[in-house]
């Protein structure tokens, strides 16, 4: 019989809505999963078992025409999203002890949906590059990537069932890849960023961590206000058309373990009956990179100069070299970047719509060893500097037994269209049986 901290979101969301299985009997399952293994792990920034437990009750209490979408589905919420019952202290000693009056709106909505929350996630330094504490699931001595590592990491392990996290530019996509598990980046704006630290307003984004693509369709149904997303994915009734990008032009080497486990799930899909396309990045968006991170800084710069100014003994030496970096960039630099911008999403909307979606590697490599640094996020920075939905699924292992993922990218709005592909690709895939979950 599985465990219930290994349950998918699938099995546990009608079993909760109509009684067959308890939510406190549910919570703790997984506080005791937390208890097990999160010494080495180290996901969490902050829980609070009494209140968890007592919301649990309040939860069971309700009559079944009272329970919402996301009735009595604990998450995870990383710990740059505000939330009023427990502190969000941003993964920096700057904020320790912060207490928010109110809930993130994203927060708010999962609450009204019936959900409630677990506990707050492990965040890199304002989900900036510095780590945190999280170790990867599959190794200790690996990273887990970042900003979003606790919530990567303790989906995997099944301290919970799902869990939020932010990309401003690989943050969900490349953990999410790192730790085996399924991560979805809406269309910047899907789903309400208010109340959550905003490091770049143009690009910030909150994402979902599952561990398959129907959990992914659950968590976002509930919390994406536009467009909307279908709770289950209806797959597409032709076989995709997908653009197959094997690197990116300002990335380094995509290595042969990831190089040859992607080109095997291209070829599964194409006997599945895929239409697979090799493609080169269009000439246009070659120095998309660059204009990436001369917005991404300088507005970072902007939103966090104040901060800097009082507390720059306290930040990290890296936080404080790309602020620095922010400030440099001149007026004139960030109205061409961001006209810049603006081209390219016409220029990529019109290449991308001669297919379902773009396939390319999450990120260069499986995940590095090391714990000082949380990975090369520059697979992840087309679709964060265009605002598409993105979502990667785990695909294989890595010689030394580490996951590898698939990257979907899709047009600007298209999210529900793009997990529909991703449920196809999923279920043309070798099934993913990942250990750490």
């Amino acid at each position: 019989m599985t465990a219930l901290h290994a349950l998918p979101l699938s099995d546990l969301a009608p079993r909760l809505a109509h009684g067959g299985l308890r939510v406190a009997t549910l919570v703790d399952a997984l506080l005791a999963r937390i208890d097990a293994t999160d010494t080495t792990l180290k996901a969490w920034a902050a829980i609070d078992r009494d209140r968890v437990r007592r919301e649990a009750a309040r939860l069971d209490t309700l009559a079944p025409v009272a329970r919402g979408p996301a009735f009595g589905l604990p998450l995870g919420v990383k710990d740059i999203i505000d939330t009023a019952d427990l502190p969000t202290q941003n993964g920096s000693p700057v904020c320790a002890g912060r207490r928010p009056t109110a809930d993130a709106a994203c927060i708010a909505r999962w609450r009204a949906a019936g959900g409630l929350v677990l506990g707050k996630t492990v965040t890199t330094e304002f989900a900036f590059m510095h780590p945190g504490a999280t170790a990867n699931p599959w190794n200790e001595r690996h990273t887990p990537g970042g900003s979003s590592s606790g919530s990567a990491a303790s989906v995997a392990v099944g301290q919970a069932p799902c869990a939020i996290g932010t990309q401003t530019n690989g943050s969900v996509i490349r953990p999410a890849a790192y730790c085996g598990v399924v991560g979805f980046k809406p269309t910047t704006g899907a789903i309400d960023f208010r109340g959550v630290n905003v490091f770049s307003a143009t690009f910030d984004v909150i994402g979902t961590f599952a561990r398959s693509v129907a959990d992914t369709a659950i968590i976002a149904s509930v919390l994406a206000h536009t467009p909307a997303i279908a709770r289950s994915p209806t797959l597409p009734r032709r076989a995709p058309r997908f653009a197959y990008l094997e690197h990116f032009p300002w990335t380094r080497t995509v290595d042969c373990d990831a190089d040859d486990t992607l080109d095997a799930a291209a070829s599964h899909l194409r006997a599945a009956g895929a239409d697979v396309v090799p493609v080169a990045l269009p000439d246009s968006l070659v120095l998309l990179a660059d204009v990436h991170r001369t917005i991404m800084l300088a507005e970072g710069a902007a939103a966090m100069g104040a901060l800097q100014d009082r507390e720059r003994a306290r930040l990290s030496a890296v936080l404080n070299a790309g602020l620095d970096d922010g400030r440099r960039v001149t007026a004139d630099e960030l109205a061409a970047a961001r006209a810049g911008r603006a081209a390219m999403i016409a220029t990529a909307g019109d290449w991308l719509s001669n297919y379902d979606a773009l396939i390319a590697p999450p990120a260069p490599s499986a995940a590095p060893e090391g714990l000082g640094a949380t990975g090369d996020p520059s697979c992840c920075t087309f679709a964060s500097l265009l605002g598409f939905p993105a979502i990667t699924l785990p695909i294989g292992l890595s010689g030394n037994r580490m996951p590898l993922g698939m990257q979907l990218v899709g047009r600007g709005g298209d999210d529900d269209a793009l997990i529909a592909v991703a449920a196809w690709c999923e279920a043309k895939l070798p099934a993913w049986n990942g250990r750490a979950a």
